[in-house]
């Protein structure tokens, strides 16, 4: 990795995505492409693809559905003018029988021409607009991955596909839990509104400073955990699941796409 990310979150997209592709940054994405949406990504033959799209319209929180590619090719051109799925994200984990075997920062040797690419929206988008309203995210001002969790929350299965939802956490001023409720909630394609806040016994999770993905996170004096839906919750679906083969980002390291971050329907938008 020879980019850092102080300098590459201060440089344009084009500049941001390129540097991806060509292996020069390999880390969480927190922070970069502003204005635009940032997507989980679930790759996987062609014969599990219609159970997963059902698993995703009946679960909307945890995996909001913004982009499909055809089978067997990895140009996503309803997230971008031209992204590449195969080298177009930081960092990505490799699942064989439903374990994780390793992880690769392209794939370009395991696309297969039955393989279909889903986009799912990401909490990281909504993070702009909290900055912009003064409330402190502490994992980017840190240059940290947002902790996430296994939360207690059953999520609807759909064909082998089934498990609990994972949550991501950020630590809010107790005063401004409603605003940042409000905000977040307008970014529907970014897991919208959180799921719960407060006691995180309360949907499972016995210890907030052990995350189960990303880094620990301090909880503030006045503070309160927030929690909300994860696009890493097809992970755990995955893992039930236990396909051949799946190919997921590695949690933190999202695709930049072009589509305006407040979009409510995925719709282009070219910088």
């Amino acid at each position: 990795m020879t980019e850092s990310y102080e300098t590459l979150k201060a440089r344009p997209l084009s500049d941001q995505r390129a540097a991806i592709r060509a292996g020069d940054y390999g880390s969480h994405t927190a922070g970069l492409g502003q204005g635009c949406l940032q997507a989980n990504i679930v790759i996987m033959p062609e014969a599990y693809a219609l159970d997963f799209m059902r698993y995703c319209q009946r679960n909307p929180k945890p995996c909001p559905l913004t982009g499909v590619s055809d089978t067997g090719n990895p140009m996503m051109m309803t997230m971008g003018r031209d992204i590449d799925i195969r080298t177009d994200v930081p960092a990505y984990n490799i699942y064989r029988d439903g374990k994780l075997a390793g992880s690769a920062s392209d794939i370009l040797d395991l696309w297969q021409d039955d393989m279909v690419a889903f986009a799912l929206g990401c909490s990281f988008t909504f993070e702009q607009a909290l900055l912009r309203a003064g409330i402190p995210v502490w994992h980017i001002e840190n240059d940290k991955t947002v902790p996430m969790f296994r939360s207690n929350i059953d999520t609807v299965p759909a064909g082998p596909f089934s498990g609990k939802m994972v949550v991501s956490m950020r630590a809010v001023p107790e005063d401004r839990i409603d605003e940042v409720v409000r905000i977040s909630r307008r970014f529907p394609l970014a897991h919208g509104a959180p799921v719960h806040w407060g006691d995180p016994a309360d949907i499972g999770i016995t210890d907030p400073a052990a995350p189960d993905w990303g880094d620990p996170a301090p909880i503030g004096p006045g503070e309160v955990p927030v929690f909300w839906a994860c696009g890493v919750t097809p992970q755990v679906a995955i893992e039930a699941a236990r396909l051949p083969i799946c190919i997921t980002h590695k949690p933190g390291h999202m695709l930049i796409t072009d589509v305006a971050e407040d979009a409510e329907v995925p719709i282009l938008h070219f910088t």
